[in-house]
Parts: C-alpha cells; structure tokens; sequence
C-alpha cells in the first residue's frame, strides 16, 4: 500500500450501500479482522474516518471481497492525509462550545440507514472551544420507526455525554460560563 495513489474522501461519494450481501465472501478473513482491529484504534485520534470504520466492523464475522476494497480504501484515504489529523488551539477560551459561549454538541442520525437490519447510526461531535474533545458514530440498538425516533436516539446519547463531560470538566476545576446546547437538524425532534 505504500506506493497507492492517495484519496481524498474514505467512502465513495456515490449513493453506494455497504451491506452483507455484496460479492463473494474472503476465504481467510483474518487480515480483515486485523486491520479493521488497526482502523478502530486509530478512530480514536481520527474522527474521519470514524463512521466508516464503524460500518466495517460490523462485517467482521463475515466480510466479503466489496468490504475489503473499502478497507483498502480508507488506507489510500489515511495515506493521503498523514499529515492531517486533530489540532488542538492553545488561545481557545476554556468553554464548551463549537461557534459561541456555551456548551455545544452537534448530531445526527441515519435513520434505517442500514439495509441489512434497518438500523439507524447515531452520531455527535462535542467542542472545547474550537477543539474538538468528543466524538462518536454507532449503530443505534433499537429499531427506529421514524427519522424523529432515531434523532431521539441520538439526542440521547448525545446528552449524556455532554453530562458526563460536564462533570468531568467541573471535577478538574473549570467552571463552564453557561448551558449546554444541542444542535439536531430533524424539526421533528427539536
């Protein structure tokens, strides 16, 4: 893989499905298992490719020949941005906050965006002033009847990890200026 032509989005920008029925199944999935195990380590300092590497984990059990090339994919994906990654901004102010004085978190869901078992994913984004702190993308455990549902979902989840940095920001002695704000784009959720 060292010599791959880099890219620069780590899942197709086409209406492309990733499900357990594409292709031929790999014979020895071991290398998969492996490098997918690599891909989730690394999505802890890597929020890009956090969703992707969520989605193919969950075909560990049977991967099929589709899956491996997304994985390779994502390498040719990392590979292009090697020096990309977090920044975090020493001259940010000590709030909880995306764009304004407040706590703030961002999410979304998809929702029965999973063809196989019609599941939805959650996914927030928590800041430190201009940092991003937080981060997470999961398959919802619940089967959501309606988009508002699953955007519930993800409030929740979302909401409780706003309470637990919270507590966690006030137990290492800063005090945050204001509420928290949650950002949801569904207006039947809000």
């Amino acid at each position: 893989m060292h010599e791959a032509k880099p890219i620069l989005t780590p899942l197709p920008s086409t209406a492309f499905a990733v499900s357990l029925k594409s292709c031929l199944f790999i014979p020895d999935p071991t290398i998969y298992r492996e490098v997918i195990g690599n891909l989730q380590y690394l999505s802890l300092t890597r929020p890009d490719v956090s969703f992707v590497v969520n989605k193919l984990s969950q075909f560990m059990h049977s991967p099929t020949d589709t899956h491996w090339i997304l994985v390779k994919r994502i390498l040719r994906y990392l590979l292009g941005m090697l020096n990309k990654g977090l920044f975090l901004h020493r001259d940010s102010p000590c709030s909880l906050h995306a764009f304004a004085d407040k706590l703030h978190a961002f999410l979304d869901a998809d929702w029965a965006g999973n063809k196989d078992d019609y599941s939805s994913t959650s996914a927030y984004l928590v800041y430190l002033g201009c940092n991003l702190i937080s981060w997470s993308s999961k398959k919802q455990r619940t089967i959501a009847r309606s988009s508002t549902e699953a955007e519930y979902c993800s409030f929740a989840a979302t909401a409780t990890e706003l309470s637990w940095v919270c507590l966690l920001i006030q137990e290492l002695g800063v005090a945050l200026p204001s509420y928290s704000v949650i950002y949801c784009d569904n207006v039947g959720a809000t």
